[in-house]
């Protein structure tokens, strides 16, 4: 049996108000995914043992995907982007699926993966003999398709600073270009982004994003798979998802339901104390930086040992030592901060 968590929600409150660099992520929903052969009819009794719904069919990943998707659109939740891995982003039936229903996608794809510079010409090809069924399928019949990763020499790239992070700044290389791409007989028009990241490998995603699209607004979106990934690890290593030890249908979805309460009172816990505690103008020139770190998970365990039952410590010492673990932080961030301008001017003198 494989679990795998699916929708992720950013809150993007006080995103520019308290400067705070992200927003809040928590889990909202999940999918189990039951590989094939467990649908077989030699399998029947274990599913029953197991307690899998007998309506329960065999779903590829992507089609789980996208039901989750749909359960977030249906319950009216709002969300500004929809973040592929390889895996979903490859597949351009989920592409078209999200970019019908309205939303964007920055889905990664691989390197291999086609795409046209120009729009290609669809349409049946003629028949070439007498014999046997006359085509019926859309091909491309003109234009030339180039790998993604041949486009890297051609493009320009440019330097782009996303967002503050706690070493320093996320400036990354990064070029884009519109591209046409082809799924079920239909050309579509969209973004080619590509990133050099900082061990100097490469990914390239799809984007659906209209053309006025700014290159810094195309890096921005291309980076959000970080807080996805970060979503998962947390719920992993602070959140006890990784620690289910059951076989039972309904024991994994009482654990996932846990699990998403957890992470809901972690986005919470973290929302309270941006709200609570606003930034100050003075300290934030003091400590020479435009953001100060939101709370870790880390932080909210020990606010919790002041609440709970057993009390560790009183609020205002957890508070105190969340404070200061928050400003260390900010002076090792200004610390690296001054390093790396130090290495800007000593590399620009030498050259």
């Amino acid at each position: 049996m494989r679990r795998r968590p699916s929708i992720v929600l950013r809150d993007p409150y006080f995103h520019g108000n308290l400067k705070v660099a992200q927003g809040f992520w928590r889990w909202i929903d999940g999918a189990w995914f039951l590989p094939e052969g467990w649908f077989r009819d030699r399998h029947e009794k274990l599913r029953q043992r197991l307690g899998v719904p007998p309506e329960r069919r065999f779903k590829t990943k992507v089609e789980l995907a996208w039901e989750l998707i749909e359960r977030a659109l249906a319950a009216d939740l709002p969300f500004e982007l929809v973040g592929f891995d390889c895996l979903y982003g490859r597949s351009g039936e989920l592409r078209a699926k999200v970019r019908q229903a309205g939303k964007r996608y920055m889905a990664e794809v691989p390197a291999d993966t086609q795409v046209y510079l120009d729009k290609p010409l669809l349409g049946v090809s003629p028949r070439q003999c007498s014999r046997g069924r006359p085509p019926s399928a859309v091909q491309v019949l003109a234009g030339e398709a180039v790998r993604v990763d041949r486009l890297r020499e051609r493009l320009p790239w440019q330097a782009v600073q996303v967002r503050a992070i706690d070493r320093g700044t996320l400036c990354d290389p990064v070029a884009a270009c519109r591209v046409w791409t082809v799924h079920a007989g239909e050309a579509v028009e969209e973004w080619l982004v590509m990133r050099e990241e900082a061990d100097g490998k490469h990914s390239y995603a799809l984007c659906n994003a209209s053309c006025e699209t700014s290159l810094e607004q195309l890096a921005w979106g291309k980076c959000q798979r970080y807080f996805i990934e970060r979503a998962n690890q947390d719920a992993k290593s602070e959140l006890g998802w990784d620690e289910l030890q059951a076989q039972k249908y309904r024991a994994w979805e009482h654990h996932l339901a846990l699990t998403v309460l957890a992470s809901w009172f972690i986005a919470q816990t973290k929302y309270e104390w941006a709200r609570d505690y606003e930034r100050d103008p003075v300290l934030l020139q003091e400590l020479d930086t435009e953001v100060l770190p939101a709370l870790s998970v880390a932080n909210v365990r020990t606010l919790l040992r002041a609440v709970m039952p057993l009390r560790q410590m009183s609020e205002a010492q957890a508070t105190d030592l969340v404070i200061e673990h928050l400003l260390n932080r900010t002076r090792s961030r200004k610390s690296r901060l001054k390093k790396q301008r130090l290495i800007k001017r000593t590399v620009a003198g030498a050259t």
